[in-house]
């Protein structure tokens, strides 16, 4: 085996069992009730890595270590890792604002890069917060810092509000 090849392996609940808990209780339950391992994180969570995380009503905090596994070709931890944090952080925060029964989708994600991500940055933290909520749209920002509190990147999004059927 070479020397240079790493390996991997996580373990995810069936997608099927967290939806199961869609609609049925306030979003600000179902993201503490995830929080606290009463519910079953997505399995994009456990891809990732993500983990840490807290909510209150529009507002939501998660946290990463940057690993080997998110790296791009160039050394850094890739953009779609970031993104992927940025849109949680801001879609979850989002979910936080909604009775059951009601649902959400992100219209859209922009994101800012300000500084590279790599092992050596250590445990990052995201925080997504709900600066306006509509009947029908949410617009939400999202903060990825290290633990200096420097600005590492920056995400805006528009999510979609919808009842459940």
């Amino acid at each position: 085996m070479d020397e240079t090849q790493r390996s991997r392996t996580y373990g995810w609940t069936d997608p099927a069992a967290i939806a199961a808990h869609l609609g049925r209780r306030s979003g600000l339950d179902l993201i503490r009730a995830m929080a606290a391992g009463e519910v079953p994180a997505p399995p994009i969570m456990h891809t990732v890595g993500i983990a840490g995380m807290e909510a209150k009503e529009g507002w939501v905090g998660l946290e990463l270590t940057p690993q080997e596994f998110h790296y791009n070709p160039l050394g850094s931890v890739h953009g779609g890792v970031i993104s992927t944090l940025l849109d949680t952080a801001a879609a979850c925060a989002v979910h936080t604002t909604l009775p059951a029964g009601v649902g959400y989708t992100s219209l859209d994600l922009n994101v800012k890069f300000v500084r590279p991500v790599t092992v050596a940055t250590g445990r990052v933290r995201c925080e997504g917060t709900v600066l306006n909520r509509g009947r029908r749209t949410a617009l939400a920002e999202s903060r990825l810092t290290d633990a200096a509190g420097r600005l590492l990147a920056h995400g805006t999004s528009t999510c979609l509000i919808f009842d459940m059927p």
